[in-house]
């Protein structure tokens, strides 16, 4: 497996190209700067099958409908998508609705997205919005903006909620029984044994941001 990182836009998302030795490949998070993320397609000869986000906020998904290929979010951030002031482009005076409702497929928590002899496993984690999700593949945690290195989600954003992001991270992702390389939307990675330990905004009584 081939795990590219390509850090776009003004809020630094992170963007994530996976890959096979076959060159078939998906997107996580296109949020920006597309010709960034084209040549890195180009250099490495992936053919991209599909588009994953992690959640509906405007940095991650504002170059979806560039692509024309199947976008597969959860389907509580749907309505995200398609509002500009819950997808917070409306807050960078850039309104921004994803129109072509076509690519968009739905997903639940516990589905499966099949990637060619792989599955990647789809974990709803509301809290910075209603329909965020991390994505599981072999050793990998995507936790989009739900876990951060020594950091969360923020939940000051319209349909945040900081209750469901604690909830998230203690009880579903802490409780994998596996420590997990975690590749967040944002920032350095880290593991799920390191913030288990160290991350300050999960001990108890941490107010959170």
């Amino acid at each position: 497996m081939i795990i590219k990182v390509i850090e776009v836009g003004i809020f630094s998302t992170n963007c994530y190209i996976v890959g096979n030795s076959q060159n078939s490949a998906f997107i996580i998070d296109p949020g920006d700067d597309l010709e960034k993320i084209e040549r890195i397609i180009k250099k490495y000869r992936f053919k991209p099958q599909f588009i994953i986000n992690t959640h509906a906020h405007i940095d991650h998904i504002k170059e979806d409908e560039n692509f024309e290929l199947p976008v597969y979010i959860h389907y509580k951030d749907i309505p995200l998508l398609k509002d500009p002031q819950l997808n917070l482009s409306s807050f960078l005076s850039l309104p921004f609705s994803f129109r072509k409702e076509y690519l968009i497929r739905e997903v639940r928590d516990g589905e499966f997205i099949s990637f060619d002899s792989q599955k990647i496993e789809v974990i709803h984690t509301p809290g910075h919005t209603p329909g965020s999700i991390c994505l599981r593949l072999g050793n990998y945690l995507f936790s989009g903006d739900t876990l951060f290195c020594n950091s969360v989600g923020r939940t000051d954003f319209p349909a945040a909620n900081s209750g469901l992001l604690l909830s998230s991270i203690k009880e579903k992702l802490f409780s994998i029984d596996k420590d997990l390389v975690v590749l967040p939307g944002h920032g350095l990675s880290t593991s799920l044994e390191k913030e288990k330990r160290e991350n300050i905004f999960l001990r108890e009584g941490e107010k959170l941001y």
